[in-house]
């Protein structure tokens, strides 16, 4: 049985509602103002709360904010119920995360058709966050032991041969080991952060309370944020002397987290699969209407088919190309770009070099 909270301080409203509602068998939960419906939302945790714009001391519109704030009751779907049903009113709410509007006075068949639309459409994105997770499962299911083996097996075995032999090996052996045991970490540590984030934008896609709450966050300093996590790969790659900046200084619609975590991964291909002395540029241009980011290289590049098939856990020559992680990190930034409302767009020859080039619109998508 379904669960409704009516928030209304109109007591016949919520005894006829009450009544109406129980006939298509829905359970109901009352609450005569804002307040007493934050504190019952949060206790009861409904399928779907009705509430009333205009409440005194805490009103709708501050029910719903307070609610669409925690995360116990941030996707509980949320109808606003009003006389003044302005269009300034209605975005107001619908900014605020209201999943839609019912404007008094209404018919019973009205109040029906609101309800079920409302808990159809969580049903289907119950579903479709179901069989994503499911999806997701099953995919790290396949590929995360063989992905962890890899730098666990360096990390084991020369952890092992230290405990041994530690005694009797020459000091510089034992700092080669140490520098695989540190580089096997780092590669895990990035793997196991990939297949998190990854996860977190499959699932993240289908909740769109999380979506909006992510596509309001603003880079200021897109420049210096993009030149440190840029110099920090070059240092990695051990070739500083090859990275080309020419940055502009402007704001980008993304947080801070996911833009760096973008340049961390485009860069970081960049100098993996070219040669050292040879230039990566790294360019961030302020155009109309948009703000792009392009890396590029002089290294081996990929084939039109490749780059038709960028993807999850999508490798390209691996026989040919020995390389490492499972290739999440160009899909983790093309996913982050579309979720912004951008583009991401890879140019490449073989033998030729790539260049990747990501657009932003400057103002943050709804």
């Amino acid at each position: 049985m379904k669960k409704i909270l009516v928030i209304d301080d109109e007591e016949w409203l919520r005894e006829m509602m009450h009544m109406a509602l129980r006939q298509r068998g829905f359970e109901i939960l009352e609450a005569e103002n804002g307040a007493a419906g934050i504190e019952l939302a949060r206790k009861e945790l409904p399928d779907l709360i009705l509430c009333d714009v205009n409440m005194e001391k805490v009103d709708g519109y501050l029910a719903l904010s307070s609610l669409r704030g925690e995360p116990t009751t941030a996707t509980i779907p949320f109808i606003l119920m009003t006389g003044l049903a302005d269009q300034a009113g209605m975005r107001h709410g619908m900014e605020l995360g209201a999943d839609d509007y019912l404007p008094k006075p209404f018919t019973i068949e009205e109040l029906y058709a609101a309800v079920d639309a409302r808990l159809k459409k969580a049903k289907v994105v119950r579903e479709e966050a179901e069989k994503k997770l499911a999806d997701l499962r099953d995919n790290i299911s396949m590929m995360l032991p063989h992905e962890l083996r890899t730098p666990l097996n360096g990390i084991l075995a020369y952890g092992e041969i230290l405990v041994a032999d530690a005694a009797t090996l020459p000091p510089h052996e034992i700092a080669e080991m140490g520098q695989v045991i540190h580089d096997s970490g780092k590669r895990l540590e990035r793997l196991i952060e990939n297949f998190l984030i990854y996860a977190q934008l499959e699932l993240l896609s289908s909740d769109p309370q999380k979506l909006h709450l992510l596509l309001r966050k603003q880079t200021q300093k897109a420049a210096r944020l993009i030149e440190k996590h840029a110099r920090e790969q070059a240092q990695l790659a051990r070739r500083p002397e090859d990275l080309v900046l020419s940055l502009a200084d402007v704001s980008m619609p993304i947080s801070e987290e996911y833009l760096g975590k973008i340049t961390d991964e485009l860069v970081q291909n960049a100098f993996k699969f070219s040669n050292a002395h040879s230039p990566v540029r790294v360019a961030l241009t302020d155009a109309q209407g948009s703000v792009a980011l392009t890396i590029a290289d002089t290294g081996r590049g990929l084939s039109t088919e490749h780059i038709n098939k960028v993807g999850a856990y999508m490798q390209f020559d691996r026989k040919l190309h020995e390389q490492q992680g499972i290739g999440l990190g160009l899909t983790i930034s093309k996913r982050l770009t579309e979720l912004h409302g951008g583009t991401l767009s890879i140019q490449s020859e073989p033998g030729s070099g790539t260049m990747v080039t990501l657009k932003l619109p400057k103002t943050a998508v709804n």
